[in-house]
């Protein structure tokens, strides 16, 4: 298999431990897929320290990082990196905002959170924060191109890349 054939703009998704917990990692990743869009790695992994330092580097020094730590070391997590035309955005759209209690209806955390912390999922927020997320979180040889059939009824013949 390739490893990055078709559309290029990839992100991360981590299901996080409320999600697990609560089981809603089938109802969260089939928003995903209806949307059209293409998963290319999925793992269940335990987060340590130094990942967790460097993933929330923007609150690592804060006096709640410790919680927040905690909470993502409560259970594994699911990562996954998903691929689309605009995929970055289009998940943060369908992810909702952070303080889940005030997020759209509709969207992921507006149908099944309340809270900021256990707000059941994380969405890279820029296409620059993905790359580094997905390298983050994936090997290059853990992320898989192939053809989804499916684009033809997806996406419109002017915004394929075969």
């Amino acid at each position: 298999m390739s490893k990055n054939k078709g559309l290029q703009e990839r992100t991360l998704v981590l299901i996080k431990p409320d999600a697990i917990q609560r089981g809603l990692f089938g109802a969260i990743t089939s928003r995903f897929e209806h949307k059209g869009l293409k998963l290319v790695g999925v793992k269940m992994i335990g987060l340590d320290e130094a990942i967790l330092r460097e993933h929330y580097a923007h609150i690592a020094e804060k006096p709640f990082f410790s919680g927040v730590a905690k909470f993502m070391q409560s259970t594994p997590v699911i990562a996954m990196c998903w691929e689309g035309l605009d995929v970055v955005s289009t998940v943060r759209k369908i992810t909702g905002i952070t303080k889940a209690r005030e997020a759209e209806s509709g969207s992921i955390r507006g149908d099944f959170a309340m809270s900021v912390s256990c707000n059941v999922i994380h969405a890279s927020d820029s296409i620059e924060t993905a790359e580094k997320e997905v390298k983050r979180f994936f090997k290059e040889d853990e992320l898989f191109g192939y053809d989804k059939s499916e684009y033809m009824h997806v996406y419109g013949e002017d915004e394929r890349v075969l």
